[in-house]
């Protein structure tokens, strides 16, 4: 049976096949459980083994892919435990964020299209709307000028972007436009401890809100 290349950017070309293989994922297409083997990702992108498998190992090094040993890669099911993992480490750095940011009166430039992007995507393909969401505190975070925070940030982010994917949009476009649209008015106005708490509080509840859909999804 012949082969429907998927055609690839010029770029390079482990880049442009992981950005690939993490759209597919983040989009649903790829489904949790799903194996992703280095002939597959060849065989649908036209690119060599090793090109493959680096590309897999880049999106395994995001948390988007996970490999046992001598195993194939394998789309991670994320579970409650998961999500409350990764916010026990996103709610202090998210935090520190809104200090920075109070202190230095310097707001991050996109901040406010971003409030507009999330507003706007409620038929969105699911990794565009996520994207958006996270786009605001990838922003913040980054206004720091941390290297070493941002890489740490970094290293959560595309398990942040599943989860939120896996629990099909329970936070709602309209929910999140509104609280992101408070906490930057917070932000604008320099009042630290009122945006601290409405940050906090975001986080706190869509950490609640993804954990208990994923628990349903469970059982």
């Amino acid at each position: 049976m012949a082969v429907t290349l998927l055609p690839i950017e010029t770029v390079s070309a482990v880049d442009a096949v992981a950005t690939r293989l993490r759209d597919r994922i983040l989009d649903g297409e790829l489904l949790p459980g799903s194996t992703v083997t280095e002939n597959e990702v060849a065989a649908w992108y036209g690119v060599s083994r090793p090109t493959s498998k680096s590309a897999i190992t880049v999106v395994i090094g995001e948390g988007l892919l996970t490999r046992e040993a001598n195993k194939s890669a394998k789309v991670p099911k994320l579970s409650s435990g998961d999500v409350a993992d990764l916010f026990l480490v996103r709610i202090p750095l998210e935090l520190e964020a809104v200090r920075f940011v109070i202190a230095t009166t310097r707001i991050p430039e996109g901040l406010a299209q971003a409030v507009q992007d999330v507003r706007s995507m409620t038929q969105a393909p699911p990794s565009r709307y996520v994207e958006a969401d996270l786009r605001f505190h990838r922003l913040l975070v980054e206004s720091v000028g941390s290297r070493r925070l941002t890489r740490v940030y970094r290293t959560i982010q595309g398990e942040i972007h599943l989860s939120m994917v896996q629990s099909q949009r329970v936070l709602g476009a309209e929910r999140v436009s509104r609280e992101h649209g408070q906490i930057l008015e917070a932000l604008r106005a320099g009042a630290e401890t009122r945006a601290v708490d409405l940050m906090r509080r975001h986080l706190q509840d869509a950490c609640h809100d993804i954990s208990r859909h994923l628990d349903r999804f469970e059982g």
